[in-house]
């Protein structure tokens, strides 16, 4: 055998065992699904100006021209240490202030076209991944990030999202450095808008690390439906699974049910499945559960199915999926029945932002947000328009609160029908979805033959995945034509935008519903219409021949049958389109509820009869200084038989209340006590008060939790009120408050629910990084130098720096170089921590900041050194920075040197919180920063006594967190 032979003999063996080693089955292979929400950094990059966009795209080869090249902030290298550190969920845009130059329909925040310095953000996280983990399949997963996503591992670009609302993932396996450190680098742009409502900007929703085994079920791969027959649930299971290995697997797969109280109640019969590589299969099971408990609005009790792979008897993969059994049908005649039983919907409408916080919503915002609609009497809520937070659904299922899911853009390639079929396979097991929404007022489209192809297309494909939920689209206009002859649900928006009789008789299969009503205007707390303030009196009135009032359009909905019910336009106020206001006005006037969740008065009118828990409400508050004698609308909200109304004990008449309807007096004004008492069966039933206060005397804080979980997750609800020398609230405060923190809590957003605020909704400190500019060289024989005489070089000395090749016979030649550069400071640093961040030029470096000595003869660093600069080191204007260092020197010609000795960093600190009440009220969100003990809020304002609150934080099981750098 020759010695070619034997070498390629040996070259082959060696590959076969690399490749055997690259194979082999970790010691564990559970799934783990980990939370990447903490310890991430950030930096506004820019649209169109790469010296600002931290020169991404500028390399030779760019990152989609050879694999790996990710340059600039996604280079893996790239020193990020001056961004600002943030958690997710972040949303950038609600930081910003408004501008009049900015977008009317997103609230009139400073980001978008007109400005690109704070309309492109830049993300990075360092984490580590086990060397133990080589072999497993592990992929990165955003829920959502707004918008036009790039992505990159270690320099490798995985790929660009343009949706804001859909989730994506990537298998990031083979990009990873087992045993070390990775960096993930992210620039979203939101530039150009994909809505016309406040969509934020950033990471806004969570990401998650996932691990499997290479076997496995897939990722968003079960898909449960039920049938219920008398005592018995027929529970089908359909799994994907996947082999990504290079070999064929054998392994059995159970499906296991599970009850709320982590009880087995029934399982499949193990399959052994044979699986090829490379490939996937889905696998069926039909599992029969006795006495099933059904999911409604009024219990939504939840099961789990834990689908379990196994090889060997050895579990490779359990996987968990949370479902509800439950029934749904809409009728054309009746309406809507889940579980067999008749229920009128009673929905709203919502975008996804609240006040404080703008997109990223903690998970136990969802909560409050959709308990505050429960207690409004809502059952219903439709996504506008867009795929929600996993999230909102999880609130939803957990709380009983039926969805309309929608899609965000309408279209048959392709792009659009991926999108519907992403939002289908995330969203397809949650009991509370019992529709697909495909589109919302397509005007170009939805009276036009077009629009009904468009739609019956979509339509199909959504029945293709998911045959058991009924499919709507919400019309404006063009009712009998186009989209309204094909669509599964009708959906009704407006009434006044035609005849839904007419639509009935014409289509008597078509099942239908409203979609969106009332579009009405209404000021939390204001009872006087004041256009030149942009305030609307809040009651129950037409804004225009357009639209009617939310009490008309129940009336509505509430008479015909054949209509399942309606939504509401819209739940809570939001951010942008402040109909019918242009700026100042930031925000909407359109909700029930303001964007803090405060009620306007409609919300009594809608739980006087969407609920039956006794209600009585009367309007407006009775503060009218200087208007004794004037007439005011006074009105009753009640679903008592009848109305009595007494001002300071004198009765103004007694009234029946009309089914669905309200109450009206004529008052003439006089200050004390207006009553309303409430009477059932001509029995006193219930009452409701208002009184005349006096001026405010102290502050007060409420909260919706005592406790909060010590996860850097959880929240409490801070409500912010004043209160007169009697305890009684004030209704017309508008005192500025401020607020301090103490404790293992922050406070993260605050709120008035005033559509013409302009206030900070958040309180942050301020990060400037300047850089070391004109860096000049001079060389010396070697760095036993002093600083006396680096000083006295003549700048005649100096070249500019790293104008000479770093080569061999440069080291040979230069043992030492002086570099020699300068920075400015802005006037006031009083307050400001100053830091620098240096970066090695040389093999050794001493450096002097001001002829000042700060570090001597330190090593190269990979990463960087770190100096927290002392006031005494630096003053405001020019600075000068001096490096002695050993020169830096290429082993090979393609290497690239470092040039560049870093930046300095400057903090300003936060300003303190503070909020004006906006008709009473304010609102904080206050959030666990990890730790346990006690957090104290305090509250003061001018001339008030302050408030003192403490909110508990205490330990919990965190959830699976990726491993930190």
């Amino acid at each position: 055998m020759t010695k070619k032979s034997i070498l390629s003999l040996l070259i082959v063996g060696f590959l076969i065992i690399a490749d055997q080693g690259f194979s082999q089955t970790p010691a564990s292979l559970s799934r783990e699904h980990l939370l990447m929400d903490f310890g991430w950094r950030f930096a506004f990059g820019h649209p169109f100006d790469p010296r600002k966009d931290f020169g991404n795209g500028t390399g030779y080869f760019s990152y989609l021209s050879k694999t790996g090249y990710g340059d600039g902030a996604a280079a893996p290298g790239f020193d990020d240490r001056t961004w600002r550190k943030v958690n997710l969920p972040h949303d950038w845009a609600v930081e910003q202030p408004v501008n009049q130059k900015a977008s009317y329909s997103h609230g009139f925040k400073a980001i978008g076209r007109n400005f690109p310095e704070t309309s492109v953000g830049w993300y990075r996280k360092t984490f580590r991944v086990p060397a133990g983990d080589l072999g497993r399949k592990i992929s990165i997963a955003f829920d959502g990030v707004y918008r036009n996503a790039i992505v990159w591992v270690n320099g490798h670009y995985l790929g660009t999202n343009p949706s804001g609302y859909l989730g994506f993932e990537y298998d990031i396996s083979s990009y990873l450095n087992y045993g070390g450190d990775n960096i993930i680098a992210v620039r979203a742009d939101a530039t150009m808008e994909e809505g016309w409502f406040y969509e934020g900007a950033g990471i806004y929703r969570h990401v998650w690390l996932n691990k499997t085994s290479p076997l496995h079920v897939a990722s968003n791969g079960t898909f449960i439906t039920t049938a219920v027959k008398s005592n018995l649930a027929e529970v089908t299971v359909m799994a994907t699974v996947v082999n990504d290995d290079a070999v064929a697997k054998t392994f059995t797969i159970t499906q296991t049910v599970i009850d709320a109280n982590g009880n087995r109640v029934a399982s499949s019969s193990p399959k052994e499945i044979v699986l090829q590589p490379i490939k996937s299969k889905e696998i069926s099971d039909v599992i029969a559960v006795q006495n099933p408990k059904l999911w409604s609005v009024e219990t939504p009790y939840l099961y789990k199915v834990i689908t379990e792979i196994k090889q060997d008897k050895n579990s490779i993969d359990t996987y968990t999926t949370t479902f509800g059994i439950r029934t749904i049908r809409f009728d054309a005649n009746e309406g809507f029945f889940l579980n067999g039983k008749h229920v009128k919907i009673k929905g709203t409408n919502n975008h996804q932002d609240h006040a404080g916080v703008g997109v990223a919503m903690p998970d136990a915002l969802q909560d409050f947000r959709i308990k505050t609609l429960k207690a409004m009497g809502a059952n219903a809520y439709r996504c506008s328009h867009n795929p929600p937070t996993p999230e909102l659904l999880d609130a939803c299922d957990r709380l009983g609160m039926l969805v309309i899911d929608e899609n965000r853009l309408m279209g048959t390639t392709s792009t659009h029908l991926n999108d519907v079929q992403r939002l289908i396979m995330r969203d397809r097991n949650h009991p509370s979805v019992i529709s697909w929404s495909i589109g919302n007022e397509e005007w170009n489209v939805e009276g036009s033959i077009t629009g009904a192809r468009i739609a019956e297309t979509m339509q199909r494909d959504v029945k293709s995945m998911d045959s058991t939920r009924f499919v709507t689209a919400a019309i404006s206009g063009g009712w009998g034509n186009g989209i309204s002859t094909v669509i599964d649900v009708m959906g009704y928006n407006y009434i006044t935008h035609g005849n839904t009789d007419d639509q009935h008789k014409k289509f008597p299969a078509q099942r239908g519903w409203g979609t969106e009503e009332g579009s009405t205007h209404a000021s939390r707390g204001v009872y006087f219409t004041d256009r030149a303030k942009q305030q609307i009196a809040a009651y129950d009135k037409r804004p225009n021949q357009d639209f009617v009032s939310i009490e008309e359009g129940w009336k509505h909905y509430a008479e015909r049958p054949y209509l399942a019910g309606m939504f509401i336009w819209t739940g809570f106020d939001y951010r942008g389109e402040p109909t019918p206001f242009q700026w100042p006005s930031t925000g909407s006037y359109f909700g029930m509820l303001d964007q803090c969740g405060f009620p306007k008065d409609n919300v009594y009118y809608l739980r006087s009869w969407w609920t039956n828990q006794p209600t009585l409400h009367i309007l407006p508050h009775w503060n009218w200084e200087g208007k004794n004698g004037q007439v005011i609308a006074v009105w009753a909200y009640s679903n008592c038989d009848e109305v009595e109304l007494f001002l300071n004990k004198k009765s103004l008449g007694k009234q029946r209340m009309p089914l669905n309807g309200h109450l009206e007096w004529s008052v003439n004004y006089a200050p004390g006590e207006l009553e309303a008492v409430g009477f059932k069966g001509g029995k006193k039933s219930i009452t409701d008060k208002v009184k005349t206060t006096g001026e405010a005397v102290a502050v007060d804080l409420r909260s919706n939790q005592q406790s909060i979980n010590a996860d850097q997750e959880d929240i409490a609800m801070i409500t912010v009120d004043v209160k007169d020398k009697n305890g009684l609230h004030v209704p017309t405060a508008n005192d500025e408050i401020e607020f301090s923190i103490k404790g293992p809590g922050k406070i993260i957003g605050v709120g008035n629910g005033d559509p013409t605020s302009h206030e900070a909704e958040q309180f942050l400190e301020t990060i400037r990084t300047v850089n070391v500019d004109n860096l000049r060289e001079k060389s010396i024989a070697d760095m036993k130098i002093n600083s006396a005489t680096i000083n006295t070089y003549p700048e005649t000395d100096f070249e500019p720096a790293f104008q000479k090749e770093r080569d061999k016979a440069f080291g040979t030649a230069v043992k030492a170089l002086v570099y020699r550069g300068s920075f400015e400071l802005p006037e006031n640093i009083d307050q400001a921590k100053i830091t620098f961040f240096y970066r090695s030029i040389g093999k050794a470096q001493t450096l002097y900041i001001n002829g000042k000595q700060i570090a001597e003869n330190i090593p190269e660093s990979k990463k960087g050194n770190t100096f927290t600069l002392d006031k005494s080191l630096v003053k405001p204007g020019n600075n000068t920075l001096t490096i002695v260092a050993a020169p830096l020197i290429k082993q090979q010609s393609w290497d690239n040197i470092n040039s560049n000795p870093g930046l300095i960093q400057i903090i300003t600190p936060a300003p303190s919180w503070k909020r004006k009440l906006f008709s009473g009220l304010a609102q904080i969100i206050v959030q666990s920063t990890g730790g346990s003990g006690d957090i104290t809020l305090t509250a003061t304002a001018k001339g008030l006594k302050p408030k003192v609150l403490i909110i508990h934080s205490t330990t919990t099981n965190l959830r699976p967190q990726v491993e930190e750098e």
